[in-house]
This record gives C-alpha cells, structure tokens and sequence, in this order.
C-alpha cells in the first residue's frame, strides 16, 4: 500500500484537526459578572467560540472582546455546553428556557454564603428546575482571579459532579484545556459537598492553630510571670523590655519543641496500642486519629517557631540590653585590673549548644522540604518514611539536646524557680523526652520485631479477636 497516496493522515495532523474541531464547539456562559467575563476570558484564549447570554445584551460593554452576546434564548441556540454564572436566587428565568434546555450540559459554578444553606445543594435544586437539562456541578473551586492570572495562580483544582458520565467528561475535557486538573467527585449527591469545599476555612490547620495559640499564650504569661512581675514584686525591677524580644524568643523554641514532640508522640502511642490489642485491625480513639491526620501541620508550624527563634537570636549581639552588659563587664575587669580566663567546660558547652542547634534545625528544615507535595511526590514511600521518621526523631532528639545545653545545670539552683515554677525549657522537654523514651523502647530488637508483624497482617489470638473490625 502506497501510503504517499492513501488517505492516511499523520498522528501529528490528526491531533491538529481534533483541536480544530473541539475549538469549534461553542460554549455559553448565562452571567456576565467576574466569574463570567474572567471564564469567558480564559475560554476564548484557549481556542472556544464564547457566546453570553444576557437579558440586556445592549448593556453588556465589559465582556471580553471576541465573544458574542445575545438573549439567553438566542445564546441557548448556538452551544451544547452552559456554564450557569449566577446565583441561586436568579434561576427562576430557566423555567421558560426548559424545552430550550432539553438534553444539553448545564455547569453549576454557583457557591453559597455559607455551609449547609440549603436543604439541597444549588445542582440538585437546578436539576430539579429544569429536569430536561444535564446537571453538572464544578468550576466552583476556582476563582476567578485563577482564570485571569492562568498558570500563574496555583489554584488549578477543577471538582465535578453529575449524574450523566458522558456530560462530566465533556465538562472535564473543557477544564483540562484551560489548563486546570478535573476531579470527578462522583454523582450529583456529592454536589452539596462541593459546594461546601470553598467555604471550608483550613480545614486541616484548625487544630493545630488551636494547640499553637494556646501553649503561645500559657507559655507568654508564664514566662511574664517569671521575667517581668516576679523582678518587678521582689526587687522593684523594671524588666518590661523583655517584653519584646527576650519573652519571644523564649517562647519560640519552647513551643517548637513541644509541638515537634506532638508530632511524634501519637505515633509512639499508636505502636503501643497495637502491641496492647495484639492486631491491627482495631480502629484507633477518634481523638488519636485527628491527631496524627494534623501531624504535618503540627510540624510546620513547629518549623515556623523554629525559625522565628533562629531570626531572633541572631540579633542577639545587635541589642542595646546585650551591648550594655558587654560594656559593664569589660569595665569591671578593668577597674578591678584582672582578667578572665578561659574556661573549658564552659568553651565545650556553648560549642555543643550552638552545633546541635545548627545540625537540628538544618534536619528540620529538610523536614520541611520533603512535607512539600512537589517534593514528596518525586520520593517513593520507603525515602519519605526514612526521612519523616527516622530524620525526625533524629531532629527532636538534636533539639532536645540543644535545649538540655542551654539550660545545663540551672535545674540544680533553687533561685531559678521563680514562686517555685521551673524555668520554661524544663517544660519544654518533657513532652520529647516522652517520647524519647518510648521510642527507645520501641526500636528494642524483640518489641520492634512484634510491632513489625502486627503491621504486617499477624493477630494474637484471644478473647477479643472475634469482635475486631477488620
């Protein structure tokens, strides 16, 4: 066969034609507000015919140039696809459009003001409104600033919903070619989720802004306690200067390395649990679950902390407060002509002190790099695993011992209990050394060979085993 004379077409032009053909299908959008002037905008770059329905087309002056504008019974004619672009509370002019309607795909972008307004979702109540036309929910997620600034913008998530398969392909195919990801989140009973997704304020962070903001304030007045009112009642001290820096940067790395500890602490527990039920298939407390499913969150806002605590020490030298006290000290010695000699003990702890919280924030930070998606999706379960546990537990065991350095040997004097309460990094530690010290024990040879085969599928055997949820 002569393929100079056939009638065979290259891939590469076959491709080309189908472009060609798909750019030919027009695509109506009912509302000519933000969403709509900006879908509009991001469809006609990406090759669509844009077609807007409008009760007053001679008023429409703002829609995007290229597009055409008519009455929604005339925009109705010339496209199989409708991107409805209003609010619910507008839809009623849809019931004289129904048999206009019949059998085309009518994308719902709609969102309400708040979760769970209505007894149904906004497609239901469309669907139901005009039962002729194909109900798909999506293109709610995305902003319409994410439609204008294009790749720019990393909101990219397109959701869909509908009860029609053929339909939500057609609608999925339109969002992959303005360059957004489609996820088919199943039939239209979903769409009340959907439209619950933006609404959804940090979902995943509300706990762990919870825990933060309430060991920041505890640990705030506590440290106010012991720095600033006990000087003040005891000695007449003005010490509320501290109440800028020094205070912070107390409680930076304290509630760092708590929260660094609450990141490892429910796994620790969780490995405990399984060896006390002897099975893994018993489903953990609810609270030990919403525990470790904010772990990743706990941690960078542990690294956050983290961070602020190495910003403010590095000014350190740079404060009046600390110039002063250099400035006093090296006048002492010379009034009273003597030096001071170099002390080793003390030479080896501020080198420790200062190498462990380098190396421990230096994991830390390689912590927080792989937690990336970007990053995390070009490792394999086994390297993401080595790196969030074992390097983890390596950075809490280099930050622990960067706080025991820091505090030495002050735990010893009675004078640093200020009303009897300890220093704060004594209270900092103890949460990590729980945790230490559990997951010692739980590298032991003979208990890390049984925690093995019970996340491999082995059960002890025993009263309970027949009621296990598996």
């Amino acid at each position: 066969m002569d393929i100079s004379t056939s009638n065979m077409i290259p891939l590469h032009q076959t491709g080309s034609r189908k472009r060609l053909d798909h750019q030919q299908e027009s695509i109506c959008i009912f509302g000519t507000g933000d969403f709509g002037r900006s879908l509009g905008m991001r469809l006609l770059k990406s090759g669509y015919p844009v077609v807007f329905g409008s009760r007053n087309p001679q008023k429409s002056a703002l829609l995007p140039s290229g597009s055409q504008v008519f009455t929604h019974a005339e925009a109705l004619k010339k496209a199989k696809i409708i991107f409805l672009a209003i609010h619910r509370e507008n839809y009623d002019f849809l019931s004289a459009l129904s048999s206009l309607l019949d059998g085309k795909v009518l994308v719902d972008v709609s969102n309400n003001l708040r979760m769970n307004q209505y007894p149904e979702s906004n497609a239901q109540y469309l669907s139901q409104l005009v039962p002729k036309a194909i109900v798909v929910k999506g293109f709610n997620t995305v902003s319409a600033w994410a439609l204008q600034s294009g790749s720019l913008d990393a909101n990219k998530q397109v959701f869909v919903c509908g009860d029609d398969h053929n339909s939500k392909q057609q609608v999925m195919d339109v969002a992959r070619s303005l360059g957004l990801t489609p996820l088919d989140q199943g039939s239209l009973l979903a769409a009340q989720e959907v439209e619950n997704y933006p609404l959804l304020l940090f979902p995943m962070w509300r706990l762990p802004f919870i825990i933060t903001a309430s060991l920041t304030v505890f640990f705030f007045l506590y440290c106010v306690v012991i720095k600033v009112i006990h000087p003040y009642v005891k000695k007449n001290t003005n010490n509320s200067y501290l109440l800028m820096h020094s205070i912070p940067n107390t409680i930076f790395p304290i509630v760092s390395l708590l929260l660094l500890g609450l990141v490892y602490l429910p796994g620790v527990i969780a490995a405990f649990l399984q060896l006390y039920r002897g099975t893994k298939y018993k489903r953990f407390p609810d609270w030990l679950d919403k525990w470790m499913l904010c772990r990743k969150q706990l941690g960078l806002v542990a690294f956050a902390y983290g961070f602020l605590h190495v910003l403010y020490s590095l000014i350190i030298p740079l404060r009046y407060s600390s110039y002063w006290r250099r400035a006093r000290y090296v006048a002492t010695l010379v009034k009273s002509n003597s030096t001071s000699e170099l002390k080793m003990v003390w030479t080896w702890r501020s080198d420790a002190l200062y190498a462990s919280g380098i190396l421990g924030f230096s994991v830390f930070l390689l912590l927080a790099i792989t937690s990336l998606p970007s990053v995390s999706n070009t490792m394999n379960w086994r390297e993401f695993r080595f790196v969030q546990s074992k390097l983890g537990h390596v950075t809490l065991l280099l930050c622990t011992l960067h706080t025991a350095l820091l505090g030495w040997n002050k735990f010893l004097f009675l004078s640093r209990y200020k009303w009897g309460l300890p220093p704060g990094y004594i209270l900092s530690m103890v949460i990590p050394c729980i945790v230490l010290v559990l997951k010692l024990i739980l590298i032991t040879p003979c208990i890390d060979r049984m925690v093995t085969r019970i996340r491999q599928g082995w059960e002890r055997k025993g009263k309970d085993s027949d009621s296990l949820n598996i």
